[in-house]
């Protein structure tokens, strides 16, 4: 039991002084390529059991003989085990490769392609996850390219709609100036009107200015459905009036509701005016109220005619107007952009479909916290 004993301590003591020098070694090429660290860990290996095995003879455990048979086997097992070390780690390293090379498609706008053939666990988790990112990165591309181009649209429709205006008022005050105006009166109030449309598109792009940059302010309180929709149908019937529509808001709940009044208004009020212009004379627009599963969904619904398919996922899009005549009662398409953002800044969603004879458009927000 004693020879025991000090066989394995003798033992224990020449493959500690081996895995400390491998400890070493594998420090000092740390930044190798991995082929160099699977050679040291196998060498380390075998070079622990020889160690262990000559501090065993020189306290004169083993016979000459045996040494040298016991020194054979390890040479054998020293070859095989760095031919095994250094074909798995070319292997692995073939692998890495190949998936750096998959993975620089990232860089040159492509998606990223998993490598053919068989791979480590890890490997394989990686390649998956760079898969992920792959989609990840496309999409975020086409939304960033998507945004891109509204932007370039909103530059280009919102510098013809200031210019026309900018040229009327121009050519009306040079013609007051001049005295050849043949009513004056008529010419102010006209001047009045393009003004009041120059402050309201200005007012547009502040407001969507202030919702792309998180910097809306929300003031929430408790407001009756019924009060909202009775104001926004209230400041909207100059206009309906004026286009020949009727408007309806008999189907409204009295639910309450947790929303800044003021900006919520303005919701309202940019989709009244959105479906009375669109609304032909004598067509009618109609407002509900309602609860669902949801929260609470406010409805807008026109006679437009519907929108076509391709172009209800544009409709919230900024610049958007559904037509490519640049009529001034086509606006500057800012409004649609600016009720959804007031809407998800609330919590809440706004979508659009088309309706037997015109289209709906939805705002489903939360309810209030006590009725939920």
């Amino acid at each position: 039991m004693r020879d025991t004993m000090l066989i394995a301590l003798f033992a224990f003591l020449g493959a500690a002084a081996a895995g400390l020098l491998g400890a070493g070694v594998l420090l000092l090429i740390r930044r190798r390529s991995v082929v160099a660290h699977l050679a040291v860990v196998a060498a380390v290996a075998v070079a622990a059991m020889l160690a262990g095995t000559l501090a065993v003879a020189q306290a004169m455990f083993l016979s000459s003989h045996d040494l040298s048979v016991v020194t054979t086997v390890v040479a054998m097992a020293t070859v095989v085990s760095l031919a095994t070390a250094l074909l798995l780690g070319r292997w692995v390293v073939g692998r890495s490769r190949a998936l750096a090379l998959a993975a620089r498609s990232f860089g040159d706008g492509g998606d990223f392609t998993t490598p053919e053939g068989a791979a480590t666990a890890e490997l394989a988790d990686l390649s998956r996850e760079l898969e992920s990112t792959s989609t990840r990165l496309a999409e975020s591309r086409e939304r960033e390219r998507a945004l891109e181009s509204s932007r370039r649209e909103l530059v280009a429709w919102i510098s013809h709609d200031l210019r026309t205006p900018l040229a009327g008022l121009r050519a009306m005050s040079e013609a007051l100036e001049d005295g050849v105006a043949d009513d004056p009166d008529r010419y102010l109030r006209q001047i009045r009107t393009e003004v009041e449309r120059l402050n309201d598109m200005v007012g547009d792009l502040f407001e969507l200015s202030r919702i792309h940059a998180g910097a809306l302010a929300l003031s929430p309180s408790r407001i009756s459905l019924f009060d909202l929709v009775g104001d926004a149908l209230a400041g909207a019937d100059a206009l309906a009036s004026e286009h020949g529509v009727r408007l309806i808001g008999g189907r409204v709940e009295p639910v309450p509701v947790e929303v800044d009044g003021k900006e919520m208004s303005r919701v309202l009020g940019n989709l009244l005016i959105n479906a009375i212009r669109r609304t032909p004379a004598d067509g009618t627009v109609a407002v509900a109220a309602e609860r669902s599963p949801e929260g609470v969904v406010l409805s807008v619904t026109d006679g437009c005619g519907g929108i076509p398919e391709e172009d209800l996922p544009r409709v919230f899009d900024t610049g958007w107007r559904g037509t490519h005549a640049r009529t001034p009662p086509a606006g500057a398409g800012l409004g649609l952009a600016i009720v959804r953002g007031i809407v998800e800044a609330h919590q809440g969603r706004a979508t659009v479909r088309n309706i037997p004879g015109g289209c709906r458009f939805e705002v489903t927000l939360p309810v209030a916290v006590s009725e939920a």
